[in-house]
């Protein structure tokens, strides 16, 4: 390219494979390429933004509570934002915005750095973690109602009311042009509307309590209550698939992967069930003096964790249900753990949190929050979030 130093002027000439082109030319080169370029560095850039969010309980819509990303090995508290009422809510975020609610009924948005960017009185207790899906934050609360809120401005966009209390969080599914936002009731139903205008779709009727949140997968609805059913529902028309009969109460939510459903039960008794076989695949008995599991199980690549009653984090085996290891902590474990490729991440109403090593099950790190914690955290890259029942919001990072 003898004459590129010169300058980008119309009569500069370009040497390329042995053939004079003038500046013009490669110009309309350079434009061809980055317009077929352009499309696909906005996929990445939006793709990247979407990996370092946690728009639902659990991660994911599967309620796996499976992260990509690696946990500090030494957290430290970046900020804490103080509420100033109890929760038992857990956090979700989107866009750099958390969102939670608490026991007063108050929903919060707070930015990446700790600061209030909204807040929304709905007058009565938000338990449940929120949902973020598109432009909107979504959150059920005890009066029965669930609200949908502009996530940038706190405005509320549209309600809908259940004949009961709304305890577990909603979730979403998308299929084509069509989508939809499920949550259960103590009304003994599960409930899908419009995520647009929040119209009911459908809802399916049960025979007690939905506590938890109903996890989707491939198509499949999959919830379960206080009735001691499981159920799959088709997500697009509400249709029951199929049940599986347990007997006793489940509390807590499910968490789903590779066609496999993990839970457990009021009892005590811990299972995984072929969702699309619909048979059991493995069931753990109760063991003499354990308690209620009210936590959802954390999926990893080989194991599958869960938190008790009885103080313990269990771990188990995914494919045979044998115990791997067990970690005592010294206050019930009703909040469900995080999980990554070699780590676990939990809160314990002791007012620790931990990580445990995933291979064995040794404390690498704790904090003494300083009061109870029943939170599920929300993991992003280099940091998470997790509120003490207290109503403080902390933010850890690294340094």
């Amino acid at each position: 390219m003898s004459e590129a130093s010169g300058g980008f002027s119309g009569e500069t000439n370009w040497e390329i494979k042995g053939r004079s082109l003038k500046y013009a030319e490669i110009r309309k080169v350079y434009m061809r390429f980055f317009s077929k370029i352009l499309p696909f560095l906005f996929i990445v850039i939006r793709l990247q933004a979407q990996s370092n969010d946690w728009p639902v309980f659990r991660g994911k819509n599967d309620l796996s509570g499976y992260t990509a990303f690696e946990f500090p090995s030494t957290p430290y508290v970046s900020w804490v934002y103080r509420s100033g009422v109890i929760t038992k809510s857990s956090p979700v975020i989107s866009e750099g915005l958390v969102f939670f609610g608490n026991e007063k009924g108050t929903l919060f948005a707070v930015t990446s750095d700790g600061k209030l960017k909204w807040k929304y009185e709905c007058g009565n207790s938000i338990e449940s973690p929120p949902l973020v899906f598109s432009d909107k934050v979504i959150a059920g609360s005890s009066d029965g109602v669930l609200r949908a809120f502009n996530k940038l401005t706190g405005k509320l966009l549209w309600s809908y009311r259940t004949d009961n209390q709304i305890a577990g969080s909603a979730n979403s599914w998308s299929s084509g042009n069509r989508s939809g936002i499920v949550v259960g009731s103590y009304d003994y139903y599960l409930h899908c509307v419009d995520p647009a205008t929040g119209k009911l779709l459908w809802k399916v009727e049960t025979n007690n309590y939905v506590n938890g949140a109903p996890a989707v997968y491939n198509n499949t609805i999959l919830f379960a209550g206080c009735d001691g059913i499981v159920r799959m529902t088709d997500q697009v028309t509400g249709k029951e698939k199929d049940t599986v009969q347990i007997g006793i109460y489940i509390a807590a939510s499910p968490a789903l992967s590779e066609g496999r459903a993990f839970f457990g039960d009021y009892d005590g008794n811990f299972y995984c069930l072929d969702f699309n076989k619909r048979k059991l695949l493995w069931v753990v008995p109760a063991n003499e003096g354990s308690g209620a599991f009210l936590a959802t199980p954390a999926v990893g690549k080989n194991v599958v964790l869960i938190g008790n009653e009885d103080k313990y984090l269990y771990c188990y085996n995914i494919i045979t249900g044998k115990q791997v290891w067990k970690y005592r902590t010294n206050g019930r474990i009703t909040g469900s753990a995080v999980v990554s490729s070699s780590k676990v991440l939990f809160g314990s109403t002791d007012g620790n949190i931990f990580i445990l090593s995933l291979a064995d099950g040794k404390k690498l790190w704790n904090f003494n929050a300083g009061a109870a914690v029943s939170s599920s955290p929300a993991v992003v890259k280099d940091r998470f979030y997790i509120l003490a029942e207290d109503g403080r919001l902390m933010a850890f990072g690294v340094k």
